[in-house]
């Protein structure tokens, strides 16, 4: 299918690995041009490579720290010069720090809530002009299916991600129908994110061995296996596409059918 997204610009935070990147690279294969952020030099430096080898748009990677607002308005404005505008807008970051309650410090909490909410604030706040002036505006939240149901041990996420779903869902009316917003809820992937939290589970004793916290990971997955970043990616794609006009304001889960809530 056709996504009609040829030429079209699209700016993705904190997506130069991850599900983030696999965003980025799902707009880039239909003929976006991408700009994507992040911290590190070396991933970016990979996922300017990647993201060239996907499609034939122009690609833009800054460095940039989402949670520093002058950061983000920086790469929004950088964007906007670049492409001489934004149509797309995918939010993302990376998942905060594993644990039970009595473990997680009032930092942690603090350093959530600019990770995961604040940085979706700053980036629609400075890209939302832009946005208006697109006849496509879009933007679409990644966030996890913690949101809908509370993953054992992942106290941050499973508390902090629901503002953005809230976020999504408020900014879905108030910047209709300019702009339509909507949020994915991703259940495991083969990320690096993963792979940190399955380490961190065996660090605590949680599983003998990496090989068993994967499974657990997996065992109950309908389809009986993790994602694949890829598949996520053409859910965002297909989200700021034509093909979804119609969708605004939805949640929707892409787990493989884990989520046991209605």
């Amino acid at each position: 299918m056709d996504l009609d997204l040829d030429d079209a610009d699209a700016l993705c935070t904190a997506a130069s690995s991850g599900l983030g990147l696999a965003s980025a690279e799902a707009l880039a294969r239909e003929g976006a041009n991408v700009a994507v952020c992040g911290r590190t030099e070396a991933h970016l430096d990979d996922a300017r490579e990647t993201l060239r080898a996907a499609g034939t748009g122009d690609v833009l990677a800054v460095q940039a720290d989402i949670t520093d607002p002058d950061h983000v308005a920086a790469f929004v404005e950088q964007t906007a010069e670049e492409f001489g505008g934004i149509d797309h807008v995918v939010t993302s970051a990376g998942g905060p720090p594993s644990g039970p309650f009595e473990d997680i410090a009032d930092r942690d909490w603090y350093q959530a809530y600019d990770m995961l909410v604040m940085s979706a604030v700053w980036t629609l706040r400075e890209a939302a002009p832009h946005l208006r002036a697109s006849d496509a505006g879009s933007v679409t939240a990644i966030t996890s299916r913690s949101v809908r149901e509370v993953l054992d041990g992942l106290l941050l996420s499973n508390a902090v991600r629901r503002a953005v779903v809230g976020l999504v869902k408020t900014v879905s009316h108030e910047m209709a129908p300019d702009i339509r917003a909507n949020a994915v809820l991703p259940g495991a992937h083969e990320t690096g994110r993963i792979e940190d939290l399955i380490e961190a589970a065996v660090e605590r004793g949680e599983f003998p061995d990496y090989e068993a916290g994967y499974r657990d990971w997996a065992a109950d997955v309908p389809l009986e296996r993790i994602g694949d970043p890829e598949e996520l990616g053409d859910v965002v794609a297909f989200l700021a596409s034509p093909r979804a006009s119609y969708v605004n304001g939805a949640a929707l889960a892409v787990d493989g059918g884990s989520l046991r809530s209605v």
